[in-house]
């Protein structure tokens, strides 16, 4: 939804516009590192109705491995998104999303262990992402973690880690801990790329937004197949920006992750 400003409390207010779009940080991750060429598979659960039905389309359309993703028995999760002229806000509901369990996790094991990267949000419980990181560390798959929501999934998958990718919001949660590689995402200003002790910042390219929603996933996926290519967190930073910033310029998550192409015309 599209407001002109956030309602207050006990307050009625006019939108200017409604859509609805295929998402999900899980689902956006995985189309965007899709969009720029990776072989993906997707490991989550929808519930046994018409959205379901439409995101595993949805993913289908756009070249993702679907096998791994089950059918819960509760309604498909879902995102509410608020945009203003200075930000977006979301409220999720987890829905067949919380039933991912390590059972189900489980069978996607040869997918996890011989994958390059495995990439992991806060949107599925505690025992789903962390056997998914256990899985991925007992061989040489990399682990890519964005504590998005910010919950208890982060005790659990933070000491399993490679790389950390926070906005400035969940920095302020995350504290100060000691990671391989942190991230943090800046919007318009960019990132910030902690090594060890070493900090780099990263400018984005000066773009005009017409949604912010989904940049940040479009961040993670791009940063996630640059960071295989390259083995260098700060130039996979600066191919991620580029890819945040070609997400605002279109409406939607899924809808707007960038091809090569997209991110070469920011």
């Amino acid at each position: 939804m599209w407001v002109p400003r956030r309602p207050q409390g006990d307050e009625t207010l006019h939108g200017s516009r409604c859509e609805e779009n295929a998402g999900g940080k899980g689902a956006n991750q995985a189309v965007a590192a899709a969009r720029l060429e990776a072989e993906v598979t997707m490991v989550g659960c929808v519930g046994p109705d018409s959205r379901g039905d439409y995101l595993i389309a949805e993913l289908e359309a756009a070249r993702v491995g679907r096998d791994h993703v089950c059918r819960g028995s509760t309604t498909t999760g879902t995102a509410l998104i608020t945009i203003d002229p200075e930000d977006v806000s979301i409220v999720v509901i987890a829905g067949a999303n919380a039933e991912l369990d390590a059972r189900r996790v489980e069978r996607a094991a040869t997918e996890i262990s011989e994958a390059d990267v495995l990439l992991l949000q806060g949107e599925v419980s505690v025992e789903a992402a962390r056997t998914a990181a256990l899985l991925a560390a007992a061989s040489s798959t990399k682990v890519v973690f964005n504590p998005a929501p910010f919950n208890e999934v982060a005790a659990g998958v933070l000491p399993l880690a490679d790389v950390v990718i926070v906005n400035r919001r969940e920095a302020e949660e995350l504290g100060d801990v000691s990671l391989p590689v942190l991230v943090t995402t800046l919007g318009a200003e960019g990132c910030e790329v902690r090594v060890g002790s070493d900090v780099t910042r990263v400018q984005a390219p000066d773009v005009e937004v017409v949604d912010p929603t989904g940049a940040g996933d479009a961040f993670v996926g791009a940063f996630s197949v640059a960071f295989i290519d390259t083995g260098d967190p700060v130039a996979a930073a600066l191919i991620a920006v580029r890819a945040g910033a070609a997400a605002v310029r279109s409406v939607g998550a899924q809808p707007s992750m960038p091809t090569w192409n997209d991110i070469d015309s920011v």
